[in-house]
């Protein structure tokens, strides 16, 4: 037996070992018994367990990602072979999907500066300013670079008014380093600036992808710091109006030259991915892919725009869905969208959560670490438990850009839904449209009259988003979340 410690030798946070040594008093025992007591009080002593819970903690701690947003222009829904093109050859997005998830309710916005401002802000075109971005707006790179991320933004900025307007430039808005255009190529010509100097001009459309893709690679590999966690939104000019690809490109696909473009993307994308396994990055690296806006795919745009190249009408495909881009029809705002982090995000998903680019400045925040604005109204949401696979449901309304609602599956547009001009169907009734997009994805059955009580009810919830107290009063704000 053992003779027991005495109770004022234990101590809340240590076990007093010399009096371990001096109390046990061997009895009818041998010494390979005591050893074996002393091994086990060991075992049991507060440090241990401690020890043991402080382990435990550091190791469920979440990783901060680098993150990495590829941000095609006028792509469509139906572009891409795991969204369902028989024509377009697409094996690095197709694979990319396979890794991640897919999801088939993703948002965006109608056209260019907006889709744009959106996503910086994680606020609505009538908050954020789309092409007129002011400069008090505030980025998701600017509150992630706080937490020591490095960032980097390469290609089509677009929210400067396409000038050279050094208050709301990339530098200025929470990017490190910057290089593209500041507007789009409508001419067929792209004026870049490097940071905030100009950086010569360009008229070989077919050069943007790869370019854009080399500097890509080139800020990864030599000037990105290795010792700090990065941002790199990479916002291509392709498939934008004047469309080209590359000698390599041109004439391989079944789709013509916007088919040529699409495959060129996916290659171009695998060369990113590729460096990202070659520098070891891909483990902690979430990779987004989507585009700005629905392809160009009316008439009425292509038969009045000149100094097209021969064949270079951008016929997007919409996929299932009604028009294109400029409409406030699923086309037009309802975009591709894949999501990878290995281990992370499930692979082998598909969703149709309702998600958005102006969900990503929130989730950032709860990845990063950073405290969302709350002097404004963020009109995203914190969708990290929906990538991560711990909810199947994303968020429960869209709006759509003085237009209408989506809640749910029920979507609604106001008689006089904005349209831009190329994208107005000359045939629509000016009337309130309600749609179940659970059973008719086309918006091709109008139920605003078999049920007028939903109508109202999704009326007054775009009302309440549209109101400017909603955008300025935070307690108001969550009030239509």
């Amino acid at each position: 037996m053992l003779s027991r410690l005495p109770p004022e030798r234990f101590t809340a946070g240590a076990v007093d070992r010399t009096s371990l040594q001096t109390s046990l008093i061997p009895m009818n025992s041998n010494r390979p018994a005591i050893l074996m007591t002393l091994a086990l009080l060991y075992l049991l002593s507060p440090y241990q367990t401690a020890g043991a819970d402080q382990e435990t903690q550091v190791q469920q701690q979440p990783t901060k990602p680098n993150i990495l947003i590829i941000f095609t222009d006028d792509q469509g829904y139906g572009d891409l072979g795991c969204y369902g093109s028989k024509t377009n050859r697409t094996p690095r997005l197709d694979g990319l999907a396979k890794q991640g998830t897919l999801f088939t309710s993703f948002y965006s916005q109608t056209v260019c500066g907006p889709s744009r401002s959106a996503l910086l802000t994680g606020r609505q075109p009538i908050r954020s300013g789309g092409w007129g971005m002011p400069a008090d707006e505030v980025t998701f790179a600017e509150l992630i670079r706080k937490t020591g991320y490095q960032t980097a933004c390469v290609g089509k900025w677009d929210v400067s008014n396409r000038k050279a307007i050094v208050p709301r430039m990339p530098n200025a808005q929470g990017f490190d380093y910057y290089f593209g255009p500041l507007g789009a190529n409508d001419v067929g010509v792209v004026k870049f600036h490097e940071n905030n100097q100009p950086a010569g001009t360009s008229k070989e459309m077919g050069e943007l992808i790869t370019l854009y893709t080399d500097k890509s690679i080139d800020w990864l590999k030599e000037k990105r710091d290795p010792e700090k966690p990065f941002v790199l939104y990479l916002a291509h000019t392709m498939m934008h109006t004047i469309i080209d690809a590359s000698e390599r490109f041109k004439g391989n696909s079944q789709g013509g030259l916007y088919g040529d473009v699409v495959e060129e993307f996916d290659f171009e994308t695998g060369r990113l991915l590729d460096c990202l396994d070659e520098l070891g990055l891909t483990q902690d690296t979430l990779v987004i892919y989507t585009s700005d806006n629905g392809p160009w795919n009316q008439d009425k745009y292509t038969k009045r725009k000149k100094g097209h190249p021969d064949g270079s009408v951008f016929w997007g495909d919409s996929g299932p869905l009604r028009n294109g881009k400029g409409s406030c029809y699923e086309g037009g705002y309802r975009l591709p969208c894949i999501v990878r982090w290995p281990d992370k995000v499930p692979a082998g998903r598909r969703s149709d959560a309702i998600f958005a680019t102006i969900d990503f400045l929130p989730t950032f925040a709860s990845l990063a670490g950073f405290e969302a604005p709350t002097n404004r109204h963020i009109d995203g949401i914190d969708q990290t438990e929906l990538l991560l696979g711990k909810r199947d449901s994303g968020r429960d309304f869209f709006y759509f850009h003085n237009a209408g609602v989506r809640q749910g599956d029920w979507k609604y547009l106001k008689p006089n839904a904005h349209f831009h001009g190329y994208a107005v169907e000359d045939d629509r009734e000016k009337v309130d449209e309600l749609y179940h997009l659970g059973d008719d994805l086309g918006e091709q059955n109008n139920l605003a009259k078999q049920h007028p009580e939903k109508v109202a009810e999704l009326k007054e919830l775009m009302q309440k988003l549209e109101s400017k107290q909603g955008s300025k009063d935070p307690s108001a704000a969550s009030k239509i979340r």
